[in-house]
């Protein structure tokens, strides 16, 4: 009987090897979440200094010196975040003798990365029509939907920080003044918490 159900354990894992990509790291979120942070905390002293209102935005800046350097500034984050999150996959993928591109991998690669290109190319559009202040908002909202999109491919608990996202990106739709706060709720905080559970459940 034990033998039966080690063996129904070891089919299990295998097809669940073969058809989601649970290479994916707990501490690469958790990094994530800390550069997003960082940057949020950079970025809100670039806008509100020296005079910070700690809520929404009432204050003029010169728009054409902040975002060109916020632009650059998340960009920095997108590199550190995917780097870490490539290097940390890539140490479990061996620590677990799975392949890192397997037919899985390439899957949940396909359905979060094409959501989130396309909404980087609409916050983007929003960018150079001046329609800042929607643009937390919307990468909120496509990167929440690229989450839950991409959870079918890898583990399932990923969905739920994807629906953070959503919630996060809709409240600050119409609250749009707050958006670097929301903003750093959802890709700072929302990613320590996930990240931080999911290295305790699975990574240890």
């Amino acid at each position: 009987m034990k033998n039966a159900e080690k063996e129904l354990a070891e089919i299990k894992s295998m097809m669940e090897r073969s058809t989601r990509f649970l290479s994916l790291s707990g501490l690469s979120g958790v990094l994530a979440g800390i550069y997003a942070l960082l940057g949020a905390s950079l970025a809100y002293y670039w806008i509100y200094f020296p005079n910070p209102p700690y809520g929404f935005r009432t204050i003029l800046i010169d728009d054409t010196v902040v975002f060109p350097k916020l632009i650059v500034l998340a960009l920095i984050i997108l590199s550190l975040s995917i780097g870490s999150a490539y290097l940390l996959s890539q140490k479990k993928s061996k620590r677990i003798s799975t392949k890192l591109w397997n037919p899985a991998g390439k899957r949940f690669l396909q359905a979060l990365f094409i959501p989130v290109l396309v909404g980087g190319i609409f916050c983007l559009a929003l960018v150079l029509r001046s329609y800042l202040i929607v643009v937390a908002p919307a990468t909120l909202i496509f990167y929440g939907l690229a989450l839950v999109n991409a959870s079918q491919f890898t583990l399932g608990d990923i969905k739920y920080l994807g629906y953070g996202q959503l919630i996060l990106g809709i409240i600050s739709a119409f609250f749009p003044g707050y958006g670097l706060i929301t903003w750093a709720l959802g890709f700072g905080v929302l990613h320590v918490i996930y990240g931080s559970m999911m290295y305790y459940k699975y990574d240890r």
